[in-house]
C-alpha cells in the first residue's frame, strides 16, 4: 500500500532511535558496495591517471597518432587545443588561470620565444637528457626538440653533388639554376640566421645576393614547388626541407606529387664555414606551461614523445628526422643516408633570426 507523506513521517518518529541508526547504516552499506566488476570493468585506468592539456600549432592530424598512443599506455587523457596563431597572447591572456599543461611548436623561433616570454617552466628528466642532444634541448630544461626538419638540397638525379655545401649555392655555375620559396619564410629565415650565426651578417649578405644572383625564378611557392619546377626544367637544385620529399615519394602512384618526387635526389649540405659543421635543422618541439595544473603528466607525454616508439611515429608518420639515436626511418628518409645535424645550440641561431630578417629586405631576395 502506498503511504502518504504524513503518514510515512508519522511511522518514522515511532521507530526507536537505535534501531533507525542501525537501519539507516545497512543501507548506506548496501548502497555503497561495489557490484562485481568483469576484466572488462577493471580495464580502464585514464580516470585514475588523469590528464594533460596540451596547447599546439601544430597540425592535429600530424600528432594525434601519437596522443592516442601515449593515452593507451598511460592511461592518461590527452586534451588537445589546436591554437593556429597567436599562442603567446593566449597564454599571457589566460594568466595563472591557464590549464595549458604542455605546449607544442614547430620552429625553434616559436619555442624560444614562449621562454621568452616567461610561459614556461624547466624540466629536470634523465628521460629526456639522454634522448636528445644537448644543442636540441635548453640547458636549464625550459623547451625540448621533439623532431628534427633537416633544410636540403633538391636536385636533378643526374647530377653529382657530393660534398655540396650552403655555401654553393652562390657560386656563378649555378646562374640561373637555383629555385627556393620566399627568403621571409621562417624555413629560410632559419637558414639565413644560421649562416649568420657561422659567418658573420658581411659574409651571409654577400652569399644571399650570390644566391639570390643564381635564381631561375621568383623566390616563391612552396617547399615542393622546388621539386615541381626541376621536373618541369625550371631549375636543376633548390633548397627545401627533406619531409616533402617522404611525402612526395609515398603519394599514390602516378600523382603529380609521386612525379615530383621521384624525379629529385636529395643531398644534405653543410655550412662550410663551420667547423665542426653539420646540416641546418629546424624542429618541432614542446615546453611545459609556466601554470601547468598537470605538471607530472606534462613531464610523462614529453617522455613518452622521445621514447622509441614515439620517434618511430614521428618518423613514419610525418618523414621527420627523430631526435633520439637508433630509431627506426622510414624507408624514403632513410635512403637520404644518415644525417649530421649542425651542432650549434639553436639560442645562437634563433638570435640571428631578425637581423636575417632584415638581410632578405636588404638585398631583395623575394622581389
Amino acid at each position: 500500500m502506498r503511504l502518504h507523506p504524513q503518514q510515512t513521517s508519522s511511522r518514522v518518529s515511532r521507530q526507536p532511535m537505535p534501531l533507525l541508526l542501525a537501519a539507516c547504516l545497512f543501507a548506506l552499506a548496501a548502497c555503497s558496495k561495489p557490484p562485481q566488476a568483469s576484466d572488462e570493468d577493471l580495464k580502464p585506468v585514464a580516470a585514475a591517471a588523469g590528464e594533460v592539456n596540451l596547447y599546439t600549432t601544430r597540425e592535429p592530424s600530424l600528432v594525434q597518432p601519437l596522443l592516442d598512443a601515449f593515452t593507451a599506455q598511460t592511461g592518461t587523457q590527452v586534451n588537445t587545443v589546436f591554437v593556429k596563431d597567436g599562442l603567446p597572447e593566449r597564454l599571457r591572456a589566460e594568466g595563472e588561470r591557464s590549464p595549458a599543461d604542455v605546449l607544442m611548436t614547430v620552429d625553434s623561433g616559436n619555442l624560444i620565444e614562449l621562454v621568452d616570454g616567461g610561459l614556461t617552466q624547466p624540466v629536470t628528466s634523465e628521460v629526456l637528457s639522454a634522448a636528445i642532444p644537448a644543442h636540441l634541448r635548453a640547458a636549464d630544461g625550459q623547451w625540448f626538440a621533439l623532431s628534427l626538419r633537416d633544410r636540403v638540397l633538391y636536385a636533378r638525379k643526374d647530377l653529382s653533388l657530393a660534398g655540396f655545401t650552403y655555401e654553393d649555392l652562390a657560386k656563378p655555375e649555378w646562374r640561373g639554376k637555383v629555385c627556393i620559396r620566399s627568403g621571409q619564410h621562417p624555413y629560410n629565415v632559419s637558414l639565413i640566421a644560421a649562416m649568420i650565426a657561422h659567418a658573420g651578417e658581411a659574409a651571409t649578405e654577400q652569399w644571399l645576393r650570390g644566391v639570390k644572383a643564381n635564381l631561375a625564378r621568383k623566390a616563391a611557392g612552396g617547399d615542393r614547388e622546388v621539386a615541381r619546377d626541376i621536373l618541369g626544367g625550371i631549375c636543376e637544385i633548390g633548397i627545401a626541407n627533406a619531409y616533402y620529399v617522404g611525402r612526395m615519394k609515398n603519394s599514390e602512384a602516378g600523382s603529380e606529387q609521386r612525379q615530383w618526387g621521384d624525379e629529385i635526389q636529395v643531398v644534405r649540405p653543410v655550412f662550410a664555414s663551420a667547423t665542426p659543421s653539420g646540416t641546418h635543422v629546424n624542429i618541432s618541439g614542446a615546453s611545459v606551461a609556466k601554470f601547468a595544473p598537470n605538471r607530472d603528466n606534462a613531464v610523462k607525454l614529453l617522455e613518452y614523445l622521445v621514447s622509441d616508439d614515439a620517434q618511430s611515429l614521428y618518423a613514419k608518420a610525418n618523414y621527420e628526422y627523430p631526435v633520439k639515436a637508433g630509431v627506426a626511418l622510414d624507408p624514403v628518409v632513410a635512403s637520404f643516408g644518415e644525417l649530421t645535424s649542425d651542432p650549434l645550440p639553436l639560442p645562437q641561431i634563433v638570435a640571428q633570426r631578425k637581423k636575417a630578417s632584415e638581410l632578405v629586405d636588404r638585398v631583395g631576395f623575394d622581389n
